[in-house]
């Protein structure tokens, strides 16, 4: 075989791994792109490409490791219940009920549970199974910290409360029909 026989030979296999490597990145960027929706966006825009697409494999794996679970109909009949008188509340006490909007939130993920770490490693881990609401509770979460410095308008809480409701309903609805129903 001449040398030039070898060449081009080398140079196909590389033209053909690179081809390789680069659909199989552009297919991680579709699949990442398409399960993690407005994070990977926003992901993408914070830290490029690489960095963004590294951190939402890094959290897949974290949440495999964790024993994330449905929750029981009686659980989420109990969530339910709270999560109306919650609303109830809003009318007279709007600053008490995001603050139990929040708490209830957490003893959601908990029971489901999502390790209650710091606040972001709690949205990181909820962007894998809940992507298209992580971003309500982020707005809602800095809604009630700005309500805690007494910065927060009544039309903020308010906004906080959607925020929440959207990811109250999204943690409970994998097993509830009726939950819209019980919490509009």
């Amino acid at each position: 075989m001449s040398t030039l026989t070898v060449i081009v030979i080398a140079i196909a296999v590389l033209a053909v791994a690179f081809a390789i490597i680069m659909y199989m990145q552009k297919e991680r960027t579709r699949r990442l792109r398409g399960q993690f929706g407005p994070e990977y966006d926003r992901l993408v825009m914070n830290k490029g490409n690489q960095k963004a697409e590294q951190e939402l494999l890094n959290r897949q794996k974290r949440l495999e490791k964790l024993h994330v679970r449905e929750l029981n109909q009686a659980e989420i009949d109990r969530f339910a219940d709270a999560w109306r008188g919650i609303q109830t509340r809003f009318v007279d006490a709007p600053r008490d009920a995001v603050a139990q909007a929040d708490r209830l939130i957490g003893e959601v993920m908990s029971a489901r549970g999502y390790p209650m770490s710091d606040f972001d490693q709690r949205a990181a881990d909820i962007s894998v199974d809940h992507p298209a609401v992580v971003e309500n509770y982020r707005t809602a979460h800095m809604i009630a910290g700005r309500d805690a410095s007494g910065r927060a308008t009544t039309e903020d809480l308010r906004q906080a409360m959607v925020h929440y409701r959207a990811l109250f309903e999204d943690l409970l609805s994998a097993r509830s029909n009726h939950l819209h129903e019980v919490t509009r």
